[in-house]
């Protein structure tokens, strides 16, 4: 469907030999205004372009015809489509576009996809126009006429939000407020670790830190570098200090250096320092340093060993499960009895099972305390 584009006649237009001849090599600066009545029956525009001297190379300024009601929107758009074609007329290469008027702002810098049909051809018109400059830079001024557009989160559903209020994802351009954007992003921080993706419906984009770090609490950037490097640990080298204060996550390399003894050279080989406590473990056993044991020995005293007595005790009370590979306590309160640890280890949260197909209690099952 082909739109009728409002005409704009314009005035005091200077002709192309009074043009400075170095007008191609600066950096100019293009400012321009449209202007509606508040009946609508008129609407005008102006524009002025300086060079980087401050010298003024052209101004103009002029009616804009239209059929029926025009927005201030539109009006926007028009003088600079008009701006725009006059800068690449007089050869200019490189121009600054100020902007006081926050939509056109944010149309120029492709954020938002103008809704309404004549406003959308209009933009198409600005953007065909920019192709002609080796650069063109919007620049956003304070201005009296600052409008905010109100947007609607596809997350909450709430329809009037400012537009400073968004989030925009950097690679689909999806839009949603702050507010749920943080929380989808700590949900997914604590069930799928540091590739967290747009939430958007079938939305395949990935978020990434840089991009959202001003957006989280010091919490939220904590629990996401974190998750970066446990991402870049293999779950077969990754250790979890012991010391329920500390828990910090680090590699079998990472832990501190072997500590050799003349006579128990071989369990010194497993024996490890936590860089953040200073807690001794041995990575062999993922508990804390056994001190005067083997592991072996250690393993032959039974389930309850020495300073775990309590926690087992507890674990029992509670319905807590161990997870066999880095030796933590899961609690599950609801949902599928297929967990998966923090370490990357998949189990059977009702019998222990880490084998595929190994156990009858499926994959959707949903919780119900027993005892194990």
């Amino acid at each position: 469907m082909h739109t009728e584009h409002p005409s704009i006649d314009g005035t005091a237009r200077p002709s192309p030999e009074n043009y400075p001849d170095d007008v191609p090599d600066q950096l100019c600066t293009l400012y321009f205004k449209g202007l509606v009545s508040e009946e609508n029956s008129l609407a005008g525009f102006g524009v002025a372009i300086f060079g980087n001297k401050d010298d003024i190379l052209f101004q103009m300024k002029g009616p804009i015809h239209h059929d029926s009601t025009i927005t201030v929107l539109e009006a926007e758009v028009i003088a600079l489509m008009r701006g725009l074609t006059e800068a690449a007329s007089m050869g200019i290469t490189h121009i600054s576009i100020y902007c006081d008027y926050y939509p056109v702002y944010e149309f120029v810098m492709g954020r938002y996809i103008p809704e309404n049909n004549k406003t959308a051809l209009l933009m198409m018109d600005v953007q065909r126009i920019r192709l002609a400059f080796i650069s063109s830079f919007p620049i956003f001024v304070e201005g009296t006429t600052k409008v905010t557009l109100k947007k609607t989160c596809n997350i909450c559903l709430d329809d009037a939000i400012n537009a400073d209020e968004m989030f925009c994802v950097d690679k689909c351009r999806h839009r949603l407020c702050c507010e749920c954007m943080k929380r989808h992003i700590e949900v997914r921080l604590r069930l799928e670790g540091s590739v967290i993706r747009c939430p958007h419906y079938r939305c395949k984009s990935k978020l990434t830190f840089g991009s959202c770090v001003d957006l989280l609490t010091p919490k939220l950037r904590k629990m996401w570098q974190r998750r970066i490097k446990e991402d870049t640990i293999p779950i077969t080298q990754r250790i979890y200090c012991p010391n329920p204060r500390c828990s910090a996550l680090m590699s079998i390399k990472e832990a501190g250096v072997w500590i050799y003894f003349s006579k128990f050279t071989k369990e010194a080989r497993v024996r490890r320092r936590c860089f953040e406590c200073g807690q001794l473990l041995c990575i062999k056993c993922k508990v804390p340093w056994h001190s005067d044991l083997s592991c072996d020995d250690y393993k032959k005293l039974g389930p309850n060993r020495t300073a775990d007595d309590m926690l087992k005790a507890l674990a029992n009370k509670k319905l807590w499960r161990q997870c066999e590979k880095c030796k933590h306590m899961i609690e599950l309160l609801e949902g599928c009895i297929k967990v998966t640890c923090r370490c990357g280890h998949m189990f059977c949260y009702k019998c222990g099972t880490s084998k595929a197909g190994a156990c009858r209690h499926g994959i959707f099952h949903m919780y119900l305390p027993t005892p194990y």
